[in-house]
């Protein structure tokens, strides 16, 4: 049974910006798992998985259902497994959590299900 969806839109460049005033943002954001991921990648792919991170955790938080500060950055891990496809590997909930991110040019687009074991 699903017990929460939430969605999120984030613009890269304001991931990109937030990471180059503060050079301690991705580590805020990241849980150290990620942030290995993060610093694995350079370039315009690092910026992509920075952002997308953000955003599945902003997405999580409305799936929850209480939006982030009850649902801290390092509550919800993300990680890519060997082909790619992203997987919530830690969280609050008790279910099962669906994720999907999606990246076109100037923006990261991230969608969580939560599913209760039914």
């Amino acid at each position: 049974m699903i017990k929460g969806l939430g969605i999120d839109l984030t613009e890269i460049a304001r991931i990109e910006q937030a990471q180059a005033k503060n050079p301690h943002f991705a580590a805020k954001v990241l849980t150290p798992a990620e942030l290995a991921q993060y610093q694995a990648l350079s370039g315009r792919r690092a910026l992509e998985y920075l952002a997308g991170r953000f955003s599945v955790k902003e997405a999580y938080a409305k799936a929850f259902g209480t939006g982030l500060g009850r649902v801290g950055l390092q509550d919800v891990e993300t990680l890519s497994e060997a082909l790619g496809r992203p997987v919530i590997t830690a969280q609050p909930f008790a279910g099962r959590a669906h994720v999907s991110i999606s990246h076109t040019q100037d923006l990261v687009m991230t969608e969580v299900i939560l599913e209760e074991k039914a």
